[in-house]
C-alpha cells in the first residue's frame, strides 16, 4: 500500500482495482441466481442497450461464433428472458430483444447487486467511501473515453 503522501503508480493502482474486480465478481455471483449463467447475463446487458440487435451483431459484441451465440440466445428465450422477431428489412433476419421478464430479470438482479455492495460500502469510513466514490468517478470516464476511442477506430478501420 502506498502512503498518503506518494503518487500512486498506475501499476500498483491497476493490481489493487483487478483484486477490486474480482472480489466484486464473487460478491456479484453470490448475489446472481440461476437460471442464467455469466454468459446469459452479458447477452441481456448487451440487448438491454442494443433492443432489436441481430444474432450476427450480437455474436460480435460477444467475441463470439454465431451458433454458440444463437444455443446461449435459445436458452434465453426458453425461460422467456428474450424474444426473437422478424427483421422488418430482411425476412431472413431476427431481430433480439429483451422480454418485460428479462428486464425485470435484470433490474432484480441490479437490486442484489447493490445491496451486497451496500453491505461492504457501509462498513468503510465516511472519508474512504467518498475517496472511492471520486475514484470510480474518474474511473468510469476514462474508461468510457478509451472505449469510444476504440470504438472510433475500429469504424475508420472497416470503413
Amino acid at each position: 500500500m502506498t502512503s498518503p503522501y506518494s503518487q500512486p503508480r498506475p501499476d500498483e493502482v491497476a493490481r489493487v482495482t483487478s483484486e477490486a474486480a474480482e472480489l466484486l465478481e464473487v460478491l456479484w455471483g453470490r448475489a446472481s441466481t440461476a437460471p442464467v449463467s455469466a454468459s446469459q447475463i452479458r447477452v441481456l446487458f448487451i440487448l438491454e442497450h442494443s433492443d432489436g440487435i441481430n444474432l450476427r451483431m450480437l455474436a460480435e459484441a460477444l467475441g463470439s461464433t454465431p451458433p454458440s451465440t444463437s444455443r446461449l440466445c435459445d436458452r434465453l428465450q426458453a425461460v422467456g428472458f428474450v424474444e426473437r422477431a422478424p427483421s422488418t428489412s430482411s425476412r431472413r433476419e431476427l431481430r433480439l430483444h429483451l422480454s418485460r421478464r428479462g428486464r425485470s430479470y435484470l433490474a432484480e438482479l441490479r437490486a442484489r447487486r447493490e445491496a451486497a455492495l451496500q453491505s461492504v460500502l457501509e462498513q468503510m469510513p465516511v472519508a474512504k467511501r467518498t475517496a472511492l466514490l471520486e475514484g470510480l468517478e474518474a474511473f468510469c470516464a476514462a474508461a468510457s473515453a478509451e472505449i469510444h476511442e476504440g470504438d472510433e477506430a475500429a469504424d475508420a478501420r472497416s470503413a
